[in-house]
């Protein structure tokens, strides 16, 4: 089973100086969340993106949709922001590819971040959910064209 993930920045790869600073986007944080948990699936990291996703543009969801379409992979997974990431998963097209986009209301490099949980829930979804473009945060896998992010709860729900 070939598995490729993207990362595009986000929440999950955030820095924060201190209380007063901006954030910066700083290097992806999945390799070491996947070293740390010793995953034993070969997944190949691809970096696209170091952007917000209240910053990503059309032309970059159609970079992220024209790279999982290009992907060797049958399988992958996108680390996104949570604010537009239900918008960049519909913007995938639908095909026999299974794809979970995963991000983190907390930014992994926090300790009480819930990035590790949520990406170890991505790599078990993407090998065991049949093909389509799904969420996985908080335990729950969702497909991504009914979803939506519940700020009040901090998660992500079905939409009506």
């Amino acid at each position: 089973m070939q598995i490729e993930l993207f990362t595009t920045g986000g929440t999950f790869d955030k820095i924060y100086f201190d209380a007063l600073s901006e954030f910066t986007i700083g290097d992806p944080q999945a390799p070491s969340l996947l070293l740390a948990a010793n995953t034993s699936c070969a997944i190949v990291v691809t970096e696209l993106l170091r952007k917000d996703s209240l910053e990503l543009t059309e032309q970059d969801r159609a970079l992220i949709a024209a790279r999982v379409a290009a992907s060797a992979a049958d399988r992958v997974i996108i680390t996104h922001g949570t604010d537009t990431m239900a918008e960049t998963g519909r913007a995938i097209a639908a095909s026999d590819k299974t794809v979970v986009l995963v991000g983190a209301m907390q930014p992994a490099a926090m300790r009480d971040s819930d990035a590790a949980f949520n990406l170890g829930f991505a790599v078990a979804a993407v090998q065991l959910a049949a093909p389509g473009v799904y969420i996985a945060m908080n335990g729950e896998l969702l497909v991504a064209a009914q979803a939506r992010k519940d700020r009040d709860a901090k998660r992500f729900i079905a939409s009506d």
